[in-house]
């Protein structure tokens, strides 16, 4: 590959080299040794240590002729096997050094080392590889210990939260129950707060098995031919007494024949958790409006616009992360689990879509992008 074009030339080069080495010593070994000038002096130096360990002089010729002329060319052979076997561990050092310096880095990035992982400069792009991979696995180590650390913060705020009402309720009930001569108003009453506590002990624990449910399953879609105007209205409907609690008029301006080849129980669960949102961060008797509208014959709009306190740009950025919430201080009616958001983006990723959020002092606005069925497509069906 291009970029690794200097360690190519790097190891190139010093083949050449080695092998250009070999040739020479062979070329030496056996013009000057065996065949060359060196031939006589050669065998004189060897006839001369036989006779020092005490042979005569016949007997060292004898064995000098045995061993090096009669095997001239087993010995030229050999000679070149273990230059061969030189040259190969000098080549293959090199390789392994590489190796052993990506084995460092790996290393490096398993012990969570915060060292630079350094290499030798024919290895740039490698080195540059490893510390990308080491900079995301950083970044999601402390994304999953944010979440967890948020999760964890969400668990005891719930624990916590659920004793408020199930107080109530206990308190309201055992004064019913204690005193049967209440007058049937004070009576009433005591039964609609009980009831009120009641509702809000159920969506707590609806939010603990929200953060079980999304823990533990992975969300598959079912596809089939849906009607956005139709959802969108089945949904709002559903948030009438919410919206009448609040004096909140839901404005709508659906654009028509808008149809979308989706999981309809999914797509329904985005709306709600982005309505429900809404309606939690909505000032009283303000509007909510909802308008969408085709992009083009592939993609739809939907516009989902509420008018409450402005949302920080740095909290902006986080609004779509697992159980991050707006409110800095919890409070034990408003807000959930902070799943909703960070549900309705997977689910809209899912269908190949997006969303995103923008926030002003004038209003906030979820936008999101979805394919729709191009109505020629529709009409072949």
């Amino acid at each position: 590959m291009v970029k690794y074009r200097r360690l190519k030339m790097k190891l190139m080069l010093q083949t050449i080299i080695i092998g250009f080495s070999i040739a020479a010593v062979g070329f030496f070994l056996l013009e000057f040794c065996i065949d060359g000038v060196w031939q006589a002096p050669f065998a004189d130096a060897f006839v001369g240590l036989c006779e020092n360990i005490g042979m005569n002089v016949e007997s060292a010729i004898a064995l000098y002729n045995t061993i090096f002329r009669d095997n001239k060319v087993m010995l030229v052979g050999i000679f070149f096997i273990i230059l061969l076997i030189i040259a190969f561990n000098l080549t293959m050092s090199t390789y392994t050094n590489y190796l052993l310096q990506v084995e460092s880095g790996i290393e490096n990035i398993l012990i969570d080392s915060d060292d630079f992982i350094e290499l030798d400069p024919v290895l740039l792009p490698m080195e540059l590889k490893l510390n990308s991979i080491k900079a995301t696995i950083k970044e999601e180590q402390l994304k999953s210990s944010r979440n967890e650390q948020r999760k964890n913060d969400l668990v005891v705020y719930l624990a916590h939260d659920l004793k408020t009402p199930l107080t109530s309720v206990i308190a309201y009930l055992s004064i019913l129950a204690e005193d049967p001569e209440l007058p049937v108003a004070q009576r009433a009453k005591y039964a609609n707060i009980s009831l009120e506590k009641a509702i809000r002990l159920g969506e707590l624990i609806e939010e603990f098995f929200e953060i079980t449910r999304y823990n533990l399953s992975n969300i598959v879609l079912e596809k089939g031919e849906i009607s956005l105007d139709m959802m969108i209205e089945q949904i709002v409907d559903e948030f009438y007494l919410l919206f009448e609690q609040k004096g909140i008029e839901c404005q709508l301006d659906i654009e028509d024949d808008i149809y979308l080849y989706g999981d309809s129980d999914k797509l329904a669960r985005v709306l709600d958790n982005i309505i429900r949102n809404a309606v939690s961060y909505s000032y009283e008797k303000t509007p909510i409006s909802i308008r969408a509208k085709r992009l083009s014959a592939e993609m739809v709009e939907i516009r989902f616009r509420n008018q409450g306190k402005e949302i920080a740009p740095h909290k902006l950025e986080h609004i779509f992360e697992k159980f991050y919430r707006l409110d800095d201080a919890r409070s034990s009616q408003t807000g959930g689990s902070g799943l909703g958001l960070a549900i309705a983006k997977e689910i809209v990723e899912l269908h190949q879509g997006s969303i995103e959020a923008e926030s002003n002092a004038q209003y906030t606005e979820f936008i999101v992008i979805l394919p729709c069925m191009d109505q020629n497509e529709r009409n072949s069906k």
